[in-house]
């Protein structure tokens, strides 16, 4: 899955929203975060637990880069039928604002069903960028 969208906040402002694990619940589905293990001094190893809006199952992440202002990434460890989930959020200057690339790439469990987590996630990770680059920009 791939996600553009563009922020008229500079990168700085959304770097500091997409790397806080905090901050995700006001301005994505996530209704609720809570932090499993804390990072290194940086943030890098947290483990976070979000509860979904719709979703009675949790997704548990562990934060594996942040590059300020550039990136940050994150896997998945549990809580869809799918393996190997990695996810970035990529950010470049973009004139006053920024361009936001959040793409991630991830194998099926089950045979056959990757179309249909290609296609949920695609409109997932559309709603989460443009949450994302809507709050940075207020």
């Amino acid at each position: 899955m791939d996600v553009h969208v563009r922020s008229s906040a500079p990168p700085d402002r959304v770097y500091r929203l997409a790397a806080d694990s905090s901050t995700w619940p006001e301005w994505s589905p996530v209704v609720r975060y809570e932090r499993e293990r804390a990072g290194d001094a940086n943030g890098v190893g947290e483990v976070r637990v979000f509860h979904n809006k719709g979703r009675k199952v949790l997704t548990r992440e562990e934060v594996v880069e942040l590059t300020p202002n550039r990136r940050v990434g994150y896997v998945l460890l549990s809580g869809l039928a799918i393996r190997d989930y990695r996810a970035f959020i990529d950010l470049a200057p973009d004139g006053d604002g920024t361009a936001i690339r959040w793409h991630s790439s991830f194998e099926p469990k089950t045979r056959g069903t990757g179309w249909l987590y290609r296609l949920v996630l695609q409109a997932v990770i559309t709603q989460y960028a443009k949450g994302l680059a809507e709050h940075a920009g207020r």
